[in-house]
């Protein structure tokens, strides 16, 4: 049922978020879809509060996102992501989770040469759709900041960075406990916009 839910909000932001798009004049609203290579982590704490080192593993993410314009040079970008993320444990063994994330994001746009630097920040919500190796919570929420480029034919590549603020560590109930998970990466992705 909370499954459900939440599949529910994401979708309903997503379309509202295409539904002002439209409103806010078809010309200079753009649409992407876009892909690339993840470096995740997870920063960890054990029961007494003491940091876990974990090595980065690769994944990846794919998605779409909508750019409605504000202002001259600054837009709202959401959009809908399915991504991967995770850690190599110390043990050799790895965790891994799927998420469907919302990124909502505000973006400066300067014309720099033929194409455009962007510049962007915001916060995301996920849900994991799959977990292993370790018990977590499905909801994961945080920040993203992204720089990058777009030519002026719409092809486009952009350096990512994301900082997981929620524990998703889902254990022990105990008062004590002061474990916590938390998601962190960056990647590259490549997309094209028109």
């Amino acid at each position: 049922m909370k499954t459900k839910i939440i599949f529910i909000v994401l979708i309903s932001m997503l379309s509202a978020s295409l539904l002002m798009a439209q409103n806010a004049g078809k010309a200079n609203t753009s649409f992407a879809i876009l892909g690339g290579v993840n470096l995740q982590n997870l920063n960890m704490k054990n029961y007494y509060g003491d940091k876990i080192t974990n090595d980065m593993i690769i994944g990846y993410h794919l998605g779409v996102n909508a750019q409605i314009p504000i202002v001259p040079q600054f837009y709202f970008q959401p959009g809908l992501l399915f991504s991967t993320k995770g850690a190599k444990y110390s043990d050799g063994s790895t965790a891994k989770l799927s998420y469907i994330e919302l990124p909502l994001n505000a973006v400066y746009k300067a014309l720099v040469g033929n194409g455009y630097f962007m510049l962007g920040f915001g916060p995301y919500v996920g849900y994991a759709i799959s977990t292993s190796g370790g018990d977590f919570k499905a909801f994961d929420a945080g920040g993203n900041i992204f720089a990058g480029y777009e030519l002026a034919g719409g092809l486009f590549f952009q350096l990512n960075t994301q900082l997981g603020m929620l524990n998703i560590y889902d254990g022990s109930d105990i008062s004590e406990d002061k474990s916590s998970v938390k998601n962190t990466g960056f990647g590259l992705s490549l997309g094209y916009r028109f």
